[in-house]
């Protein structure tokens, strides 16, 4: 029961739209009817700059954090990779938005990682800021990182249920991603700017 307890736990954390929420409460508007029409920090910030964005990025990391951090310290990484799993889960489909679409889980994943593998989940980071750095493509950073949290795992020789919890989560932020990597095959995927336009995507 206690397990069962953190996945549901998991995954009302992870079903708070903190995108759409603070959009809401400072702008009045719908971050959906915005640039890619995500609830994630990438869109917000994209939108309406770093003051929004970067609380954003860190609400949903945390919301992944939390719930995969207690439940793998009170039970065990089998606990603590279904309640994080049951966080990014909550993200795509939040619970406060009546199921329909949310993030693509990026940030939240990270969250769950650095709770249940922290090393694991810090490497991952690491990629996701060298390939940002260099590129300047989101989208791009967040399947390489994702991509390399199983091999990261595999190499750390991390418990099964970690291992496999980094080759479901890598498959499923790029199969999220799918509309992004048609954009970047065609070189109509927009780079990101740290400095938001005068007028926020349309």
């Amino acid at each position: 029961m206690t397990t069962v307890a953190f996945i549901v736990a998991g995954y009302v954390l992870g079903s708070m739209p903190w995108g759409y929420w603070l959009v809401r409460l400072f702008k009045h508007e719908d971050i959906r009817r915005h640039g890619s029409g995500n609830i994630g920090g990438t869109n917000v910030w994209r939108a309406y700059g770093w003051r929004l964005g970067l609380p954003v990025v860190v609400l949903d990391t945390a919301k992944g954090f939390v719930p995969a951090l207690a439940a793998t310290l009170a039970v065990s990484h089998l606990a603590g990779v279904l309640a994080g799993g049951a966080a990014m889960l909550g993200h795509w489909r939040p619970l406060f938005l009546r199921w329909q679409r949310g993030g693509k889980v990026v940030a939240t994943c990270g969250g769950a990682f650095l709770g249940v593998a922290p090393v694991v989940g810090a490497v991952g980071a690491a990629v996701w800021i060298v390939v940002f750095v260099v590129f300047r493509y989101a989208s791009l950073a967040s399947m390489l990182a994702a991509v390399s949290l199983p091999v990261i795992a595999v190499l750390l020789e991390e418990p099964w249920p970690v291992i496999g919890f980094a080759a479901i989560a890598a498959v499923a932020v790029v199969v999220l991603h799918r509309p992004n990597i048609a954009r970047l095959r065609s070189g109509t995927e927009n780079r990101f700017r740290f400095r938001r336009a005068a007028e926020p995507l349309a």
